[in-house]
């Protein structure tokens, strides 16, 4: 009997083509966005919702592995490193106020002026001669249409160069609609609109926050909303996906004194919606749906115009806590003149937009944000991925962002997400804490 020799068979399939649109020479464009895996720093970025913050209340929170802590005084609300000079402690986990002025240690009294940082007195060694010589951070904050912002900046990055916020925001309408014209929806409305109203949540995920970030304005993830309920709810009916078919499908918004990031022209000629693939047998008989347009602006903020709904716009911000979490802000604004406008919009808020659009149109996204991460935990996602033509919005992102960014944010020394097996963290899981945005308070 003749042995038959098996006959091994390798595949040369699972390569990178040549044809990718992220070839060697594009990744080399935007490496800087590829360093950021904890984020933009000298930026600003929501901290809270105001009334997460009442009177004389003390916040903790981290931003691109920075600690900060927020304290609303009868000046307003103030922003300081959430991290004692003395011995490291966080100093909102329990929360020492002996004045509206400043911030005590609970540890061992350290205090700090709340308006410039400095270390003002130590509770038990008033005549110590380190008083007065050094300090902690301070972050400029605003807080506008009910939210808290927060200029996240290096410790030497000087007042005097602190930009406005409205150049970490979207472009503005209704005077950009010249600029950016469109025939299918009235201007959007923007959260520093006079009467403007913010209604909106905020949620920690757990992936890089780039992944989630190109989430946001991906044309190609429309496949993950197909079976959302708020789709059929309206009988929307939308395509396989959207391809680019011009060269300016993409306004990049440079200038000078503004935003920095991309405007999408869909819903025009410059995108061919997909109704059919012959491959799969799968064909849209017809679009049913609602117009809308992105656009995405550092340090990674999404605006889509009239979402849900005309006269109603979406924000989401992805505001990096380490490396691999991220807390998403999911924020509608409207302009609401009377008391009975914005009864209105809660009430559609409560009851349509949080559990309909905020919570189950965009879960998916949370979920496909998570399928991706361990692609990208490791940082060598960002050399193996092979990107297509539809993917001209993130790779058009990434060089904007590289760019004009102000900032590569590296994670503190002893902030929480630095070391992934560290004790504490593995405590906390064993005991069932996700990884979070908020300090957690020590109870007495």
């Amino acid at each position: 009997m003749t042995e038959k020799v098996p006959v091994r068979r390798t595949s040369r399939l699972n390569v990178t083509s040549d044809r990718c649109t992220n070839d060697a020479r594009t990744q080399s464009q935007y490496q800087p966005y590829k360093d950021a895996s904890w984020g933009f720093i000298n930026h600003w970025y929501p901290a809270l919702f105001s009334e997460e913050l009442p009177e004389d209340a003390v916040e903790g929170v981290q931003i691109c592995g920075i600690q900060i802590l927020l304290r609303r005084t009868p000046s307003g609300v103030k922003a300081i490193k959430d991290r004692c000079l003395h011995r490291g402690v966080r100093l909102s986990a329990k929360p020492t106020c002996f004045n509206e002025r400043t911030i005590t240690c609970w540890y061992h009294g350290f205090t700090f002026n709340l308006d410039d940082g400095k270390l003002a007195t130590i509770v038990g060694n008033p005549d110590d001669p380190l008083i007065g010589t050094t300090g902690l951070t301070t972050y400029p904050v605003q807080e506008v249409a009910g939210m808290i912002f927060v200029f996240v900046r290096e410790d030497d990055y000087p007042d005097e160069d602190v930009p406005p916020l409205a150049h970490d925001l979207p472009v503005r309408f209704p005077e950009s609609s010249e600029r950016f014209p469109h025939p299918l929806w009235p201007a959007a409305p923007g959260l520093l609109d006079e009467d403007a109203v913010c209604l909106g949540i905020h949620r920690t995920g757990e992936a890089d926050w780039r992944v989630a970030c190109e989430n946001g304005f991906d044309n190609a993830h429309i496949l993950v909303h197909k079976d959302s309920p708020f789709l059929h709810v309206q009988n929307w009916v939308l395509p396989l996906g959207i391809r680019p078919v011009s060269d300016d499908c993409i306004s990049p918004i440079e200038d000078e004194d503004g935003p920095k990031g991309l405007m999408q022209w869909l819903f025009t000629d410059k995108w061919e919606p997909i109704l059919e693939n012959k491959e799969l047998g799968v064909t849209i008989p017809g679009l049913v749906g609602h117009g809308y347009r992105t656009s995405v602006v550092l340090p990674g903020v999404l605006m889509v115009e009239n979402w849900p709904e005309e006269h109603v716009c979406q924000y989401e911000w992805y505001v990096p806590i380490t490396d691999d979490t991220y807390e998403y802000w999911e924020v509608l604004v409207k302009i609401c003149k009377t008391d009975a406008e914005r009864a209105t919009f809660k009430y559609r808020f409560d009851n349509v937009y949080k559990p309909l659009c905020l919570e189950g149109f965009n879960n998916a996204d949370l979920y496909a944000r998570e399928g991706m991460q361990e692609f990208y935990a490791d940082g060598t996602g960002w050399d193996e991925e092979q990107l297509v033509a539809t993917d001209i919005s993130p790779i058009t992102w990434r060089k904007l962002a590289s760019r004009y960014n102000r900032g590569i944010a590296k994670p503190g020394r002893g902030v929480e997400g630095a070391t992934k097996t560290s004790s504490i963290r593995m405590r906390r899981l064993a005991e069932g804490k996700k990884p979070g945005y908020f300090v957690e308070k020590i109870k007495d």
